[in-house]
């Protein structure tokens, strides 16, 4: 045994001399009582006083760890961890740190060695957490993922694809891939995956066409198939993503069946409105000597006839398209229950909101048509500065440009006029509103505003699809859309409601097309100049 002066010679020699981090920590005080001088620099201390001194240092993040660590290490005389270091200066490491307890005279401490740890350990530490994510997320994703080689044998499958095809665990892995086929698709299989082999891409499985997969007990049923690839070690591999699309084919064929429904009644309802329409140029013929009355109430009666069934036309394809998206994106939200997935389940809920805001907008039109046809809109002019209320509707519609679009004001009334704010607002919206729609992108929409001799001129002229000589002559009319825009979205009421809100005001419209051109509408509205009291 060596002598005590060797000891204590020893022990300075291993503690002064040591590269890593050492200490001694006492418990009872709450703080290091010691640290060598390459412990401190570690931790970014100019001196062992400076650590010592400077702030009672636990090495870990919080006080409820270093708690534990001591309490571990007084338990069981030794405990050993992997963690991040925060020092006072530099940057965080990870390092392994080492508790002993003892005692001396009586009183415990604890004996506290620090490590950082290497370029390779902490390589292999990142390696091992990259591993466990992506088999955390291989392992919980709520799609099938299927991994195959390049003859077509099974090499990995994650938990949900063994259950969405009725097999156990690892049950998969090493069968071939023919075997989730349909054995009527699957004569050509074989032949599919041998191209996609000699021209791998990611892309989507069917091009088109219905797909169907078989479970183990030999039913089958629709799925959507998305293909991906990697190489690994020269060799290739072919990554399947499916999905159980049964309850969106379902969803489908109840769409198709209340469509059907809904065009038996269209077809009804226009039997009827033929019939009638029959039976009232019957009862013209039959009675033409009767009063001016008589006739012009026939004619309304035909009119409403007419309106009635291009309404239920405009309405049945303007409602049907975001009620579609709507059920569309409701059922596949059904699809994502994990936390994870709010970002998708964040895009279906935009598309419901954007086709409710959609529907919302076709009503808000059709009400305004009523409230004007029943007399319950008039105009109230006030004094109103232009420039700014055309700033505010300008900045209103900014939302609906398309890419690389602009509006181009020009501005030429910089006196306060005394006009109807709200229905001009609305006027001008619908002006611009019509000009973006229309308009393809990069394209440039002029808002032009004069006040000349009483009268405010405004001009909204843009870059689009024009509207042709014939066309021109009925766009006043309800429900009236150009024949060159019926794959755009609208109901055919804005110019209406234009114009009748300018009938309220006493101005005119008026306006020049020219297919693949552009449009330029110019309204002119009356306005008296009224002094502020």
């Amino acid at each position: 045994m060596l002598p005590a002066p060797f000891h204590y010679a020893l022990a300075d020699l291993l503690y002064t001399q040591a590269r890593e981090f050492v200490g001694l920590y006492d418990p009872a005080l709450g703080q290091f009582t010691q640290v060598n001088a390459a412990g401190a620099a570690l931790l970014g201390y100019s001196s062992e006083q400076d650590f010592l001194t400077g702030s009672a240092h636990k090495l870990c993040a919080s006080e409820e760890q270093w708690q534990q660590l001591c309490e571990q290490a007084r338990e069981l005389g030794r405990q050993e961890a992997e963690m991040e270091i925060m020092p006072y200066e530099g940057q965080p490491f990870w390092a392994r740190i080492e508790l002993s307890s003892f005692q001396m005279e009586a009183t415990p401490f604890v004996l506290v060695r620090l490590t950082p740890q290497n370029r390779l350990q902490q390589a292999e530490r990142e390696l091992a957490h990259s591993v466990r994510r992506f088999e955390a997320v291989f392992a919980n994703a709520t799609i099938g993922i299927i991994v195959c080689d390049q003859p077509g044998n099974i090499v990995s499958a994650n938990q949900f694809s063994q259950q969405l095809f009725g097999y156990g665990p690892n049950e998969l892995v090493g069968q071939r891939i023919e075997v989730l086929v349909p054995n009527a698709a699957g004569r050509q299989h074989e032949k599919l995956r041998h191209s996609f082999n000699a021209n791998p891409q990611v892309r989507n499985m069917g091009h088109n066409r219905d797909l169907q997969a078989q479970r183990k007990d030999g039913s089958v049923f629709p799925v959507e198939v998305s293909l991906s690839y990697f190489h690994l070690d020269e060799e290739l591999y072919v990554v399947a993503y499916i999905i159980d699309i049964t309850f969106k084919k379902e969803a489908e064929r109840e769409l198709i069946a209340q469509r059907q429904h809904v065009e038996a009644l269209n077809t009804e309802l226009e039997q009827k409105v033929a019939d009638r329409t029959h039976a009232l140029m019957n009862t013209l013929e039959q009675l033409e000597q009767r009063s001016q009355e008589l006739t012009q109430a026939l004619a309304a009666e035909q009119e409403l006839g007419e309106l009635k069934s291009r309404f239920v036309s405009m309405a049945s394809h303007e409602f049907r398209t975001p009620l579609t998206a709507v059920l569309t994106s409701a059922t596949l939200i059904e699809k994502y229950p994990g936390t994870d997935q709010q970002d998708k389940r964040m895009k279906h809920l935009q598309r419901i909101r954007a086709s409710v805001n959609h529907l919302n907008d076709i009503l808000e039109e059709f009400l305004s048509v009523g409230r004007i046809e029943e007399g319950k809109i008039e105009a109230h002019p006030e004094n109103i500065d232009l420039p700014a209320l055309l700033d505010e509707t300008v900045s209103d519609v900014q939302g609906l440009l398309k890419a690389g679009q602009r509006i181009d004001r020009q501005m030429g009334c910089t006196a306060p006029i005394w006009i109807d704010p709200s229905l001009l607002r609305k006027i001008v919206v619908n002006l611009l509103s019509n000009a973006i729609k229309y308009s393809g992108e990069n394209s440039v929409v002029v808002l032009q505003a004069d006040c000349r001799q009483s009268q405010l001129v405004l001009r909204v002229q843009d870059q689009g699809v024009g509207i042709s000589p014939e066309d021109q002559e009925h766009l006043f009319e309800r429900f009236f859309r150009a024949r060159n825009v019926t794959n755009v979205p609208g109901t055919g009421l804005g110019l209406y409601i234009i114009g009748r809100y300018l009938e309220l005001m006493g101005g005119t419209i008026a306006l020049h097309s020219e297919l693949n051109v552009g449009t330029s509408v110019n309204i002119t509205i009356p306005y008296e100049n009224h002094p502020a009291d």
